[in-house]
């Protein structure tokens, strides 16, 4: 059954020290993020936040802060999902990461230098200098996140 976007979408910023936590999605939008997902029918951006993040990289939040929000022009692989409004949140958590292996192929803590590297090959993505298929082996931000991370000053 396909699944038609609700346009809207949450992504977590979990800082460990000077290290955000990215994962690479396994499906399309290929890419590095931050845990991120759909609000799906839950009663609150927040709830939907929790839940997104423990499923995710298997964390429980413990304590939500809204640093920014706004509507994005990004595809999502369901239908109609061509954008999306967003609400960014820092976020701190207890336990140890256990990543979905369906929707992940790798989680891990990176430094702003490293961050920095993924946008470079965002930014050759976007200007047309990679093409679809190296991009899905071996991608950069996602860019989406490449964007939200420009306005947030992480790159």
């Amino acid at each position: 059954m396909t699944k038609i976007c609700d346009h809207t979408s949450v992504g977590m910023l979990v800082w460990k020290d000077d290290e955000l936590l990215l994962i690479e999605r396994a499906k399309f939008p290929h890419g590095f993020a931050v845990p991120a997902g759909h609000v799906d029918g839950d009663s609150t951006f927040e709830e939907s936040a929790t839940r997104e993040l423990k499923e995710g990289v298997g964390l429980d939040a413990t304590n939500l802060e809204l640093v920014a929000e706004e509507r994005k022009e990004n595809h999502c692989r369901r239908e109609d999902g061509n954008w999306h409004y967003w609400k960014i949140y820092k976020i701190s958590v207890e336990g140890d990461i256990d990543r979905s292996q369906d929707e992940t192929k790798q989680a891990g803590w990176y430094t702003k230098k490293q961050i920095s590297q993924l946008a470079l090959k965002t930014e050759k993505y976007n200007n047309q200098e990679i093409t679809e298929e190296e991009w899905s082996k071996n991608p950069g931000l996602e860019p989406v996140m490449y964007e939200w991370f420009k306005e947030l000053k992480i790159i």
